[in-house]
Parts: C-alpha cells; sequence; structure tokens
C-alpha cells in the first residue's frame, strides 16, 4: 500500500482498541421519547438526496417535511409526505417548519440563512459557512438574538478516515507532532454539471469546496495555526475556476500543516501523512459514506460506514531497539451523528456538533489564504 509492505507486527503494547464508532440516536430513543424536529431543505439537488434527505428520513428525531424546489418535485417523488414550495418565502411562512437546511450554492447561503433566522427558524448551512467573516459574524449575531441554533455541515468530520486520524493525534501515539499533510485529490477531466461551480464569481473554486472539509479537519486536531501561506490556480485548460490549492498553516516554530487538493491527480497520494518524534501514521482516503449514498443505500443499513480492510492505516512508531510497525483498523465513519447532536442542541440544549463560529474560523483561514495568494506573502491569522 503506497509503496509500503504488508509486515504486520502486534501493538498490544500501544493499547489500540478495535476501532467502533456509532451515532447514539438509538441509544437516546430508549432513554427519550423524541418529539421530530419539523425539518426543510433548501433544495433537492446532489446534496440535498444525498447528504440530508437520507438522514432526516431515517433518524427518528427529524420529519422531512418541505422542500424548495423552484421547478421540480424530485423530492415528494421519493418521499411522498413532503411538501414542494416555489420560493423560499412561502416556505418559510409555514410556521410548523422549525429547521431549515441551507444546501444552495455558496453565494447564496449568506442570504438564505438569514431569512430562516428571520423567519425564526433554526438553520444549518452547507459548508462553506459563508463567503466572508462580516457575513459570518452577521449570522452569528442574528442567530443569537433569535434565540436560535446555528450550524455549519461539516460532515467530514464524522469520515472513517478522519476519525481514526483523529484518535492516533488525541492519543499522543507520534508524540509531538511536526509535520503533517493533508490531500483530497480527484482526476476530474471534465467540468461539474452543477454551472453555479464551474461559472467564474464569488465563492467559486476548490478553495471554497474541498479546502473547506480540509481546514475544517486541521482546525479540529490542532486548533487555529498563527500564520498562512497559500498557493491557488487554475491548472486544467477547460477549467475557469480555481482547480488547485495549498496551504501552509504554521503552527509555532516546529509544527507545520500542508493542506492540498487539485483535480489533476491520477494517481492518489495517501489522504493523511502525519510524523511526530515518535513516528509517523499514513492513512488513505476511504471513506464509504458518500458513494453508498449516491447508490442508495440506507445509513441505517448493516455494516454502514466501515471501511474495506484493506484501507487500514500504517502506523510506526518508537525509538531505536523498540520499534513497532503495523496496520490499525479504522473507525466506523457515521454522518448520523451530525444530525443526532443537532437533535440534542435544538430538543435538550446539548453543544452544536458544529458550532457557526467554528465555521466562521474556516472562512477566516480562506480569507487569509487569498490575502497570500494576492500578495505573495505569508499572512497572521
Amino acid at each position: 500500500m503506497f509503496g509500503f509492505n504488508n509486515y504486520i507486527v502486534p501493538f498490544a503494547h500501544l493499547h489500540i482498541c478495535t476501532f467502533a464508532y456509532s451515532s447514539t440516536f438509538e441509544q437516546n430513543l430508549i432513554k427519550i421519547k423524541m418529539q421530530p424536529i419539523k425539518t426543510a431543505l433548501c433544495s433537492f439537488g446532489m446534496s440535498g438526496w444525498v447528504f440530508h434527505a437520507p438522514f432526516i428520513d431515517a433518524h427518528p428525531g427529524f420529519e422531512f417535511i418541505a422542500v424548495y424546489e423552484r421547478t421540480s418535485n424530485h423530492a415528494e417523488k421519493k418521499y411522498p409526505d413532503v411538501k414542494t414550495y416555489r420560493s423560499l418565502e412561502a416556505m418559510l411562512a409555514v410556521e410548523s417548519i422549525e429547521l431549515v437546511i441551507v444546501n444552495t450554492p455558496n453565494y447564496t447561503h449568506f442570504t438564505f440563512a438569514k431569512a430562516c433566522l428571520e423567519a425564526g427558524k433554526h438553520v444549518i448551512v452547507e459548508k462553506p459557512f459563508t463567503l466572508n467573516v462580516d457575513e459570518a459574524d452577521t449570522l452569528i449575531s442574528l442567530a443569537s438574538k433569535q434565540n436560535k441554533k446555528l450550524s455549519v455541515f461539516q460532515n467530514r468530520r464524522w469520515d472513517s478516515d478522519f476519525q481514526t486520524v483523529q484518535d492516533v493525534v488525541q492519543k499522543k501515539l507520534l508524540g509531538n507532532i511536526v509535520e503533517v499533510e493533508f490531500h483530497f485529490d480527484r482526476f476530474k477531466e471534465d467540468l461539474s454539471p452543477k454551472a453555479h461551480k464551474e461559472v467564474p464569481g464569488p465563492g467559486t473554486g476548490l478553495l471554497y469546496d474541498l479546502g473547506s472539509h480540509l481546514i475544517d479537519q486541521a482546525l479540529q486536531l490542532f486548533g487555529m495555526p498563527l500564520r498562512v501561506f497559500a498557493d491557488v490556480s487554475i491548472v486544467r485548460s477547460v477549467s475557469k475556476v480555481e482547480d488547485y490549492m495549498e496551504l501552509l498553516l504554521f503552527y509555532g516554530s516546529s509544527m507545520r500543516v500542508r493542506l492540498k487538493a487539485s483535480y489533476q491527480v491520477k494517481e492518489m497520494l495517501p489522504s493523511y501523512i502525519l510524523h511526530g518524534s515518535n513516528g509517523s501514521f499514513i492513512k488513505s482516503r476511504a471513506d464509504i459514506q458518500e458513494a453508498n449514498l449516491q447508490a442508495k443505500i440506507s445509513p441505517l443499513s448493516p455494516n454502514w460506514g466501515i471501511e474495506p480492510d484493506e484501507a487500514k492505516g500504517l502506523l510506526h512508531v518508537g525509538t531505536a531497539g523498540d520499534d513497532t510497525r503495523g496496520y490499525i483498523p479504522s473507525y466506523q465513519g457515521n454522518y448520523m451523528v451530525f444530525y443526532d447532536g443537532i437533535y440534542r442542541a435544538i430538543r435538550a440544549g446539548g453543544v452544536l456538533p458544529v458550532t457557526a463560529e467554528e465555521g466562521k474560523q474556516v472562512i477566516q483561514i480562506i480569507e487569509a489564504a487569498y490575502k497570500s495568494v494576492s500578495s505573495g506573502c505569508i499572512v497572521i491569522v
């Protein structure tokens, strides 16, 4: 795997448990009688039918009742109890709707979320949260004024691969981490059929798209960096928006985090590479949830989010004379954890699984990255 042999060494003395992670919503069902949150979607494109509808339909804490579709009726064909509205205003006028998921093009996130909050709804905004920090601050202030929950859909926190990386970091298996590299690469010769992603304009390009995931994961593990240096460009002749990005995040004098994404990578590298004073961890991007959702497999199906066995990460730690090298099992991925957290936050006052402040921090890094690109300099965050 990625040039490494398959030699496996026992890991008993490292106290690594068999990884397993699942949503707590089934446990909650036993403890409390759920009051479903009446939920609406702002669109039913890919994010609607792949990443949101299957979960709010399967989770007993939600009731999918409305969707904003301007010309189609795709949602109600699949979910007969859902009512279609031809305008956002008409949908927001429905008093019974408690939660609205803003899953529209990036440049609409601020205006749609603002309208939803003003209508007295709880709101989940797709990543990226907003286009700039000023918009993020406005929404955070409005949510507080309205006493409504405001979250950002950073689902990649619950990918199996990232959950595994997070565990390695939190257990300090690598000692003091000095160098990290995250990749989110693809090979795409053709443009996306989603026109709003391929036309130059506010919020388009790889940094706002896949970059939002990479930045959020880095901030979850290591917090906000001190400085940022960035290179963002167009590498495909067919593309009119940025399809290559590399960010270098500086954490003090001895730690660096490099985030890379490109649409012109045919031979994939490991997606997670971490080096520390006690060793290294290398892991592929192997979460199966998106592929299963696109194949219309229910998130309640057996073995949901379990990676193929060959996708285990390579952990090599220790010092001379006490060296341990082998492949470790991965956590189970489960996006349902996000929705479970949303339910508990709204119904029981629990902590949001992703806060609006965390969404704002991602935008702070994106803004710093663009300042770096325009100046050619390292930018203080």
